[in-house]
């Protein structure tokens, strides 16, 4: 699907640290978004190439065509290498130039959870880190961008290990079937990954528990990294609890 950006949304911007996590781990919201006119730019900081199965040429193919599918642009940049990714201040500057150039209004990042692939917990920190450095004015290694400050940092879990167990997450409701065929198609891109476990049927399953815990068909959720802010009670919308 080809996006149709609209005026009034700014952009959303999703980093991820391997080709697959960002489809895998937040795939339905960026159709619904991209779906609604929201312009959606991936960010991928590793090709795979530590991965089990999938060359990084491969891999890097999947994840063109997988963006394509939900009407989201995407680069690549190298940081240290897939399995390798080290907290260093110079990525958080690498990754603050991006929001800089891009700037989003919002940011999604993977959780910070440890319990779950390395370069996934470090990269959502690198990402928490970079929001902050993009809208410093004054820092010298920036100088060439204006700074940008975003409204919102969320963080996505790319498994069921990385969803936080000491936070009540968001869940954006994906239940129109046109959302789940279009993200399903996304995530059957990466069809490498798929020769090591059914991880289609299981973010699916994933989104159906979280779906069927509020009553609706499917979710999937997103972690603030600071408190919402509301102009008045009438954004809030429903509630996941029917009392």
């Amino acid at each position: 699907m080809k996006p149709t950006p609209t005026a009034d949304l700014a952009p959303l911007l999703a980093f991820g640290a391997h080709p697959d996590d960002i489809e895998f781990g937040v795939g339905g919201v960026i159709a619904k978004e991209t779906r609604a006119g929201r312009p959606v730019h991936f960010v991928v900081c590793s090709r795979g190439e530590a991965g089990t199965n999938g060359t990084p040429a491969q891999r890097t193919t999947e994840a063109k065509h997988a963006a394509k599918l939900l009407g989201a642009t995407i680069e690549f940049i190298t940081l240290d290498g897939d399995a390798q990714l080290e907290l260093e201040n110079a990525h958080a500057r690498t990754l603050a130039a991006i929001i800089r150039r891009i700037k989003p209004s919002l940011v999604l990042a993977p959780t910070t959870e440890q319990n779950q692939h390395p370069d996934h917990w470090r990269l959502g920190i690198l990402v928490r880190d970079a929001t902050r450095l993009a809208r410093y004015g004054g820092l010298a290694a920036l100088k060439k961008l204006s700074a940008h400050a975003i409204d919102q940092l969320l963080f996505y879990p790319v498994g069921p290990s990385a969803e936080p167990t000491n936070a009540q997450p968001i869940l954006v409701d994906l239940s129109a079937p046109e959302i789940i065929a279009q993200w399903t198609a996304a995530m059957e891109a990466h069809a490498s990954q798929l020769k090591t476990r059914n991880y289609v049927e299981l973010q699916l399953t994933r989104a159906r528990l979280h779906g069927l815990n509020v009553g609706i068909a499917y979710a999937q959720p997103l972690y603030p990294n600071d408190p919402l802010l509301v102009d008045s009670l009438s954004a809030l919308t429903r509630g996941a609890r029917k009392f």
